[in-house]
């Protein structure tokens, strides 16, 4: 099923009409005729299945033949992770993630970034990729870069971990999770928390975690992170 994604459908809209360049992938690439079925979510949980009713390359019209709503996890994941220095390792974690299954997504300033600029809409057209891709119907929330200091003042889930390499007591990610919890996961950058910050997260109420025996990269520990979540809740 090829699945095309509009933040604007509502569950009330009778007809619907594509762009130009999503009228010219659906007639030049997909090679769609009129009378064929397309499928579009609008990401807040729909699937509207529609019958083409004009076929142009410059504008494409559906009529909604039907409708579903998909229901929501029974759990909420919220990750919290710093930018990589190379965008294409940050953005094969936005992909991943979304498609393992995610909720929201926060950059996070820290004191060790050697990044601290992010292309947010670069970004959000990878997670609306992943989630056609995957065939889901709800789109994660990116939110806007914030400083680690402010992150960990902000109301997040009850359950809040930081994920750190510092040799202190820690306990396994596996062993603190229970199915149908909202959690929020700090995962640092490449250079790790800073003492400090790892002070300010305990300060906060944030446990801290192991995500195994070996040292990860900050996209690999954030897919561990969402794979063991998601894996926890099955």
């Amino acid at each position: 099923m090829q699945l095309f994604y509009n933040a604007y459908i509502s569950e009330n809209v009778t007809s619907f009409s594509f762009d130009k360049d999503e009228s010219r992938h659906i007639v030049k690439v997909l090679r769609k005729k009129i009378g064929d079925a397309l499928h579009i979510t609008n990401g807040k949980g729909w699937l509207f299945e529609a019958t083409l009713t004009l076929a142009d390359l410059k504008h494409c019209c559906v009529t909604i033949t039907s409708k579903r709503l998909q229901p929501k996890r029974n759990f909420n994941l919220h990750l919290a992770v710093a930018p990589t220095k190379m965008n294409d390792r940050y953005e094969w974690f936005l992909e991943k993630a979304t498609e393992i299954g995610i909720e929201e997504i926060t950059p996070i300033i820290c004191d060790n970034s050697e990044r601290k600029i992010v292309k947010l809409e670069r970004f959000e057209k990878i997670i609306q990729s992943a989630m056609k891709q995957s065939l889901q119907y709800y789109l994660p929330k990116l939110n806007k870069p914030v400083h680690f200091k402010d992150f960990i003042t902000k109301d997040v889930s009850d359950h809040k971990f930081i994920a750190h390499c510092e040799d202190t007591n820690k306990k396994s990610l596996k062993s603190q999770l229970t199915k149908e919890n909202d959690i929020t996961i700090l995962i640092g950058p490449e250079g790790d928390f800073s003492p400090i910050e790892i002070e300010l997260a305990l300060k906060a109420n944030y446990i801290p975690i192991t995500l195994g025996t070996t040292r990860l990269r900050t996209e690999t520990a954030a897919i561990t992170a969402c794979h063991s979540v998601s894996f926890s809740n099955e």
